[in-house]
């Protein structure tokens, strides 16, 4: 009895230590802040596009996908002795939604902002960051967006080039199969069926079988039951992704979202944790994150993709000179 009160009161103490290390600046003073090591504290900027996910996901899937997602690694951090972590408030900010996927701008759900805005703020939050002498910083704002993750891969690379610290996208990031297998990382396998990975499509990318399943895991109050009747839209390559998209009764998704299930979205989540956790590490560990190629370039050079996305630059180039207009006339600079 006396070796199980032992074993559950140093259980508690070990516990209070390691979530004694996980910082929230939002509740924290000047005077807390300053008495950070801030040579062994890390930074965490979680980040969640407000976008739309059919008819049945919130419009914040990624924010709570990527909330949960910081809070464990937050904790894988901690147990390494020594460290602390500093969490943000999540940032609801990104840019492009899945609908520009098929040149639909304006969309019930989705509130993005410009590229070039979304690159200032996290230029602001490094440059904030940097100056008071903050060297480690994790991005954790999973989101597809070719130009939403470039626009954060550049913001990285202005605070490594101002400062020598690191700032990582940590999901831009797309490691090869001998770097996934140095991270003792191997591929998910969930086990489906010929016939549901055919329903579900290579590209499921958005609020289809996948994020479903995650939501359902994750926030199981917020998805719409209408899931389990929704017809499969499957894409297999960027060019059936598109051309789905732009039907004009298409409504936000693509995969199955029916096939979905908290099992699935448990393993899938976990998967993801588990992959940008052991990231981050080797990068605290001393990987130069440069040598893993990024999920940016590899979209942003097939050609496919590019023009596909001209609307989307279009769209942003009118929305800016809209504004700029609106200052002139005002006077404002």
């Amino acid at each position: 009895m006396k070796r199980t009160l032992m074993i559950a009161v140093l259980a508690a103490l070990l516990c209070g230590t390691a979530s004694a290390q996980i910082y929230h600046v939002a509740q924290m003073n000047v005077e807390q802040i300053r008495a950070l090591d801030k040579q062994k504290t890390v930074v965490i900027l979680p980040g969640g596009v407000l976008e739309e996910h059919g008819p049945h996901l919130p419009s914040f899937t990624d924010g709570y996908s990527n909330e949960w997602l910081t809070e464990r690694l937050a904790e894988a951090i901690v147990a390494r002795p020594g460290w602390a972590v500093l969490v943000f408030p999540i940032i609801p900010l990104g840019h492009a939604g899945g609908n520009e996927i098929g040149g639909k701008y304006v969309f019930p759900g989705t509130y993005s902002i410009r590229r070039t805005t979304l690159r200032a703020v996290f230029m602001d939050l490094a440059t904030e960051l940097g100056e008071q002498g903050f060297r480690r910083i994790f991005v954790m704002h999973g989101h597809g967006g070719p130009f939403h993750n470039s626009m954060l891969d550049q913001a990285g690379d202005y605070f490594r080039d101002t400062y020598g610290g690191s700032m990582v996208n940590l999901h831009g990031l797309e490691p090869r199969p001998e770097q996934l297998s140095k991270l003792k990382l191997t591929p998910l396998n969930l086990d489906l069926s010929e016939s549901e990975r055919k329903e579900i499509g290579s590209m499921d990318d958005h609020a289809g079988f996948q994020e479903t399943s995650r939501l359902i895991f994750l926030r199981p109050d917020l998805v719409n039951p209408i899931y389990r009747t929704l017809p499969p839209v499957a894409a297999n390559n960027p060019v059936e992704l598109f051309q789905v998209a732009k039907l004009p009764n298409w409504l936000g998704y693509i995969g199955s979202p029916r096939l979905a299930t908290a099992a699935y979205g448990a393993r899938l989540q976990q998967y993801r944790s588990a992959r940008a956790n052991a990231l981050a590490i080797a990068i605290l560990d001393g990987l130069d994150e440069r040598e893993i190629p990024r999920y940016a370039d590899f979209m942003l050079n097939d050609k496919t993709v590019l023009r596909e996305l001209e609307g989307s630059t279009k769209y942003e180039v009118e929305v800016e000179r809209k504004q700029r207009n609106w200052m002139k006339k005002k006077g404002i600079e």
